[in-house]
């Protein structure tokens, strides 16, 4: 199992960059960051300065989205970071929350989605692909590789992750749904003519190592609400209990009122109070480093590749040494 580490990029960049560094040589991977332009620093800007700073890590966006920059600019500025740095970049898209609500804008239609996936893979690959009816290339390209991973929770989505996507990015942590996810991703990959065994599953979730139970679960309560908005989405779309979302999913948000996204994805934030207990326990990993083991062992039992710790809690380096010295000798 590979583990990534999901920072937001708030200043000083310097930060994230040092804490990134330090993932690494705690045997991390991958270093993830959250992309809305207007809530933090651009993210692109700082993924060079890591890739400098380190030697193997693969970074990228968790998640971007389609609206936000033209598909040509995403496409070029991931390989210009791969020609830069040696193919160490993964694209990880949505249909985009924070970024593009946040600018006023809804989130893109999964179309749309799908046509991105596409272009962007192809162009930052060195193939040529149609933007808005013109067919361009990239010339400059050379032997590039970008992987795409699609976020993704309704069963469209899914679908649509296992048709188009590298990679299938949950951002949740319990075994039931993880499960029910996957396959339903693996099955789209089977329908379409695809090796569903090529797809890479990738769950992220926020994580806190220690043994005061009830602290963590406030550090990390904010996850809760942020999930809370994707499947508010997917309540309105299929229903309050719909056959095709299972209700372990979409029952705790019926005291949900609305969502600030100025605290967006950080703790003691104050939309989340509908979040229970039990749900920062399934969707979270909680407790001390054995507890955090065990879980991932089940979820790599469930065809889970990776595991990307959200590290928006008061003990980041704590939590990224923890997982150094127990957690990913473990299960690495």
């Amino acid at each position: 199992m590979d583990f990534g580490l999901v920072l937001q990029t708030d200043p000083p960049a310097a930060k994230v960059v040092e804490l990134m560094r330090r993932a690494e040589q705690r045997g991390f991977r991958y270093g993830w960051t959250f992309d809305s332009a207007v809530l933090w620093q651009e993210p692109f800007v700082i993924y060079s300065r890591i890739l400098a700073e380190t030697e193997r890590l693969h970074v990228g966006p968790m998640v971007t989205n389609p609206g936000t920059r033209t598909w040509e600019v995403t496409a070029s500025t991931f390989a210009t970071l791969n020609d830069m740095y040696g193919n160490r970049t993964v694209c990880g898209i949505g249909r985009g929350d924070s970024a593009m609500r946040v600018a006023g804008r809804r989130p893109n239609t999964l179309a749309r989605l799908g046509e991105a996936i596409d272009v962007i893979r192809d162009l930052a690959e060195g193939r040529e692909a149609e933007v808005d009816g013109n067919p361009i290339r990239l010339p400059w390209v050379k032997d590039g590789r970008l992987p795409v991973w699609m976020a993704a929770y309704g069963p469209r989505a899914l679908a649509l992750a296992g048709q188009k996507a590298d990679g299938f990015i949950l951002q949740l942590a319990d075994p039931f749904l993880t499960e029910w996810m996957v396959k339903a991703v693996r099955r789209a990959a089977e329908e379409a003519g695809r090796d569903p065994a090529a797809i890479t599953v990738c769950v992220a979730a926020p994580a806190y190592v220690g043994d005061d139970l009830a602290h963590a679960r406030e550090q990390c309560r904010w996850f809760g609400g942020m999930v809370g908005n994707h499947v508010a989405d997917l309540v309105a779309k299929y229903g309050e209990h719909s056959a095709l979302v299972p209700e372990e999913l979409t029952a705790y948000i019926k005291d949900r009122h609305g969502y600030d996204y100025s605290h967006h994805g950080r703790a003691g934030n104050p939309s989340t109070d509908f979040v229970p207990d039990g749900i920062v326990d399934r969707f979270c990993l909680l407790g001390p480093a054995s507890a955090h083991v065990e879980k991932l062992r089940l979820l790599r039992e469930l065809g889970v590749d990776q595991f990307a710790v959200y590290a928006m809690h008061d003990a980041r380096e704590a939590t990224i040494d923890a997982y150094g010295a127990e957690v990913i000798p473990a299960l690495g």
